[in-house]
């Protein structure tokens, strides 16, 4: 079997071999990226019999995501890909992708089965064909492989200036022959078995861009480059019906299979047209997505069309409106345009809020796909752009928001997200509770258009107050104001009439008591102002030799972090209001910084395409490593499992593991000035052993003739009892079965009940009787004496319980399994009664007492149970200690389990020294 990693390409090869590329830092891990779902890689589908569902295969670059149709709930994600694929198909048994000149068959969409080289170019098209796949590359060449075997059937090469390969499809009931597009607007259909064209067919001198099968048979439509839709039957060579589509390429055709004769055209501008091929006309239409169509199928005898585009986005959409027509069913998105400003949002760490260059602010669960929703686009006008296409021009809409800020104090209440947007002067409101854009554009009097003075004025910075009442902005002009966030009414201006500062507001920071308000601006002043009272001066001025870049602070320990514009680093104390660290290693601008939750470090972004970790107690670098793209924004989780970034130019989210919390890792200082190692971005797989390699190691045979894709395989692994008779195991039994036999008497003491208990009112005799009418016993089931004798016979004269019983037992059969299973089964309370009873005055016999002991020399020899034994043990000592001296026996006895008890300690102790030392020489070592 094959394994693709995310090293088999050339350039990570080449940066493997320089001994500069990593899977991790020093402290984080890659883990996975969130927000991806579709790319310009036309989809596939395929139903599943056993699931009785339709899955939906998308690319998201250089692996494949595997969702259910019924929820589009997410399966699983492919391995990597060298490279990203450039061309999707599957069957019964394979998924098939292509990536530059190799051709990848997985099974359950995680395990390569097969690897098909030979294509001299990138492979762009791909057809399944019974036992044969059909693949073309860009060297219009067409090669039929065979699938099990990896050999080549056929290989045919086809001049591009007379026959430019475009599409291709296979009529059901045409036995090996297949159908084949052209950018000259030729279709030919093709023999593959033969190797010999069957006829040549010229509608349309336009390119052809797909071709898809009707549900009658001999009959295709061809889509072609400049609108044209051709419905052709291909056994007369005849159109049926043509359609113009006016807004350009045809992207997809697809056919419904549930009953109205109706096709589904789909288009470069994200329009699709629903064309009725019985009245010959034009059925309907619907803008699904921003971008174009490049995925439109009609799931099977199924009122639904499933699609997806490069918008990042794939729906179905279903037939049931009045008119015929389709609406929304479902979805699922990421960002369109990349995020600008990421957040935690909440104490549990499970929701990271988003802000895309789109327009939109997004929620995404690292726990789900699932959870994932979206919160709208920024309008100025809510109610005129609802009643709009959401894909139409928007004259309404809102630049891009640059920042937000968050609570979650009264998020149930009222609005607690406030964000500013790129050169505007307005503030908006979101609800993350209804999840929606809310109803107040914060703006102060100033500001306002009736007594606006200064129109270059913008919102550079906002924070909001630990009790989710007011949120505080600061604006290029140097205003400091502070709003509430319920009403969005102004409440406070520092500086009164005067701007706060004279230079732009770059940084903003409120504590956890609302005493006191931070402020920064480009010219380099910290100023220290009183959250309410006499705000017209700032009680403090901290000067800086630079002008502020940004500011981020941390409430719990007052700490602030703020960015110079010479990409150096302070750490101020917002209580004392002295800078108590400066940090210096970037080298060029500071695009965010974040604090872990203790406060004990600081992660700091720039445009270097480096991530930087300073150690504030230390006041050294401790970790650094370089991305392939600049980070743009990150926040640390507040339970510090997970760092998430956002990259320039990138879609997703990428989520970072810290390792310090699941390994015990030795950190040291490092130069901040040198080279930063490259560490990959986190893929959408998490690093986890591969399910084939689990199945090799169980010995189970895979076959491929019996596992469906999306099929479970049954695997049952029982853990052996015992992984080497050398080791000392123990039981896994509950503590409190072991560990309570030690102090059962004082449990006993404490659990006594303070009154009495109260015996029934009348207490029935307990011997049976025989109805009549003398008073007689029923003897029935007692043993009688074979001499007549009606006097009982007593066969003898111990009160042995069953576990005595099956002690004495050992003393002939010398198994002492049966014993063992049944006082392990045994509560505290139970196995303190039965080892009290083996004594002969409370029942039992000497016999059962010295059988015991070799009971617990047998668990000590074997290696096994070994607290249980000794658990028992100390009960046994505990309960018959003085008694044991008089008897010799049981002194031979209780000397033979000594020594055995003795080696098996002596076995414990060496291991633990040996480990204890290890470790000690390791860690010394490190430092």
């Amino acid at each position: 079997m094959t394994h693709l990693r995310a090293e088999d390409s050339s350039v990570a090869e080449e940066k493997e071999s320089r001994g500069i590329i990593r899977e991790s830092s020093q402290i984080f891990r890659r883990n996975r990226a969130l927000g991806y779902v579709s790319n310009q890689v036309p989809a596939v589908t395929r139903y599943v019999q056993r699931r009785r569902d339709t899955l939906l295969i998308t690319c998201i670059g250089r692996s494949f995501q595997v969702y259910t149709a019924s929820h589009l709930r997410l399966l699983h994600v492919s391995g990597l890909h060298p490279d990203d694929i450039t061309a999707l198909a599957t069957d019964r048994l394979h998924t098939y992708t292509a990536s530059n000149k190799c051709i990848y068959a997985w099974r359950a969409g995680k395990h390569v089965r097969h690897v098909y080289r030979g294509h001299e170019r990138d492979v762009h098209l791909l057809l399944p064909f019974g036992g044969n796949l059909i693949a073309v590359d860009r060297g219009n060449v067409l090669k039929v492989w065979n699938i099990p075997t990896d050999d080549v059937y056929l290989d045919v090469p086809f001049k591009e200036d007379e026959f430019l390969i475009t599409a291709l499809a296979h009529p059901p009931t045409y036995v090996n022959k297949i159908v084949l597009g052209s950018q000259q607007g030729q279709l030919k259909i093709m023999n593959i078995s033969k190797n010999s064209i069957v006829c040549t067919l010229s509608r349309h001198p336009n390119r052809v861009t797909c071709i898809e099968p009707a549900p009658a048979l001999d009959v295709v439509g061809v889509g072609h480059a400049d609108g044209t839709i051709i419905v052709l039957n291909l056994k007369f060579d005849t159109v049926l019906m043509a359609f113009k589509q006016e807004w350009g390429l045809v992207t997809q055709l697809t056919f419904r299979t549930d009953g109205p004769p109706i096709m589904v055209s789909a288009c470069s501008n994200g329009y699709m047209a629903f064309w009725n091929l019985e009245e010959h006309k034009l059925a309907g239409q619907l803008q699904a997505h921003e971008e174009q169509v490049t995925t439109a199928i009609c799931l099977p005898s199924e009122p639904v069309v499933f699609t997806t585009s490069p918008d990042n986005s794939m729906k179905l959409f279903i037939f049931d409106m009045s008119d015929g027509g389709a609406r929304q069913l479902r979805i699922r998105e990421g960002h369109t345009k990349p995020p600008l400003c990421i957040r935690y949002h909440g104490g549990t760490g499970v929701s990271i809020l988003s802000a895309g260059e789109d327009s939109t602010l997004r929620v995404f669960s690292t726990i789900s796909e699932s959870l994932n929703k979206s919160m709208g686009r920024a309008t100025y006008n809510p109610k005129a752009t609802k009643k709009k296409n959401r894909f139409q021009y928007d004259k309404y809409s809102m630049p891009p928001i640059l920042e937000f800020t968050s609570d979650v104090a009264r998020e149930k209440e009222w609005d607690n997200i406030a964000a500013i947007h790129a050169g505007i002067i307005q503030t908006t409101t979101w609800t993350f509770h209804k999840s929606r854009l809310g109803e107040h554009r914060l703006v102060p009097k100033q500001f306002q258009n009736k007594n606006r003075v200064n129109f270059q004025s913008e919102t550079t910075c906002i924070i909001s107050t630990n009790c989710g009442n007011f949120v505080i902005i600061g604006y290029s002009s140097g205003d400091v104001e502070r709003f509430n966030i319920q009403s969005g009414l102004h409440r406070l201006s520092y500086g009164g009439f005067h701007p706060a500062h004279e230079a732009a507001v770059r940084g903003l920071a409120c504590d956890n008591l609302n005493q006191y308000v931070v402020s920064g601006c480009s010219k380099g002043l910290v100023k220290f102002w009183p959250f309410k009272g006499n705000t017209q001066k700032p009680t403090a001025v901290l000067r800086l030799a630079d002008g502020v870049a940004l500011m981020r602070h941390h409430r719990e320990s007052s700490m602030l972090a703020i960015g110079l514009d010479t990409f150096k680093i302070y750490v101020v104390d917002m209580e004392t209001r002295v800078i108590v660290r400066k940090f210096i290693g970037h080298t060029a601008k500071l695009n965010d910084m974040t604090f872990s939750p203790d406060s004990r470090w600081l992660i700091t972004a720039s445009m270097d395409s480096t991530i930087k970790v300073w150690d504030i107690p230390s006041s050294y670098m401790i970790d650094h490593f370089r991305v392939e793209r600049p980070c743009i924004s990150l926040s640390m989780s507040p339970s510090g499992d997970f760092l998430a970034t956002a990259h320039v130019n990138l879609l997703g989210i990428y989520l970072w593991a810290n390792k310090t919390l699941f390994n015990q890792i030795s950190l040291r200082s490092i130069d901040p000035n040198e080279p930063a190692p490259y560490v990959g971005l986190p893929t959408n797989i998490c690093d986890a052993m591969d399910l084939e390699d689990a199945m090799q190691e169980l010995g189970i045979d895979n076959d491929e003739d019996n596992v469906e894709l999306g099929e479970e395989i049954d695997a049952k692994y029982e853990t052996p009892k015992q992984l080497s008779p050398e080791l000392i195991t123990l039981s896994g039994l509950a503590a409190s079965r072991w560990q309570n036999l030690l102090d059962l008497e004082l449990i006993k003491q404490r659990n006594k009940p303070k009154a009495p208990p109260k015996g029934p009112k009348q207490a029935p005799f307990f011997l049976p009787t025989v109805s009549g009418l003398e008073l007689r016993f029923d003897v029935s089931n007692a043993p009688t004496s074979n001499d007549g004798s009606r006097v009982l016979q007593v066969s003898s004269f111990n009160n042995l319980t069953a576990f005595g019983k099956l002690l004495e037992a050992t003393a002939t059969s010398n198994d002492f399994n049966p014993a063992m299973q049944h006082i392990t089964q045994l509560g505290p309370s139970m196995v303190d009664f039965e080892i009290k009873s083996l004594h002969p005055d409370a029942g039992g016999t000497m016999l059962a007492m010295r059988q015991f002991l070799k009971l617990i020399e047998f668990m000590l020899g074997t290696n096994q149970d070994f607290e249980l034994a000794q658990s028992y043990l100390s009960v046994y000592l505990r309960s018959h200690g003085l008694s044991l001296t008089e008897s010799p026996e049981l002194i031979k006895s209780l000397r033979s389990v000594s020594q055995v008890q003795q080696l098996a300690w002596e076995r414990i102790e060496s291991k633990l020294i040996y480990g204890t030392g290890v470790v000690a020489a390791l860690r010394n070592f490190a430092h």
